[in-house]
């Protein structure tokens, strides 16, 4: 048994039929073909499927696509800017060296979105607190948080 589901994912409609067991991260990555959000533990513990519910992070791995039903999904696909130049906190992650083996960044730059757009100006402890659900296995997370505090200053220019 399928059922319809309604949703703006990077601002286009999709209406569809899905199975109610498939998750929001299988739905993205296989039905959309959106592999920017990755799978790393598959229970919701290290946040490499993040992406963003009407503006909010969450774990894809473990929201069942219908719940996603009549809301709003933002993908690392979607959060370049509407020229296709990179949004300051993609160009922040590369000019910071924020990136090593890069399979954690996508829910990084998510959570770091959202973060901002809920506090324009957060600090260092604040950016933390953000991506303490985020778990990289390669940086050390200062440059991660160098990348994100830069970004703040980039995205005011």
């Amino acid at each position: 048994m399928k059922i319809k589901i309604n949703l703006k994912v990077n601002g286009s409609l999709y209406k569809g039929e899905i199975e109610p067991r498939r998750t929001l991260l299988e739905f993205l990555r296989e039905d959309l073909e959106l592999t920017g959000t990755k799978e790393g533990c598959g229970m919701g513990e290290c946040g490499t499927c993040t992406i963003l519910l009407n503006g909010k992070p969450i774990k894809s791995c473990i929201f069942l696509a219908v719940q996603a039903n009549g809301k709003e999904v933002t993908t690392i696909e979607g959060v370049e800017n509407p020229d296709g130049t990179l949004h300051p906190i993609q160009k922040a992650f590369i000019d910071y060296g924020a990136i090593q083996c890069g399979f954690c960044t996508p829910g990084m730059v998510l959570t770091a979105k959202a973060l901002l757009e809920e506090n324009p100006s957060p600090t260092e402890l604040e950016v933390r607190r953000a991506i303490s659900g985020n778990l990289c296995r390669c940086t050390g997370y200062q440059k991660i948080v160098e990348a994100i505090l830069a970004s703040v200053q980039e995205g005011r220019g």
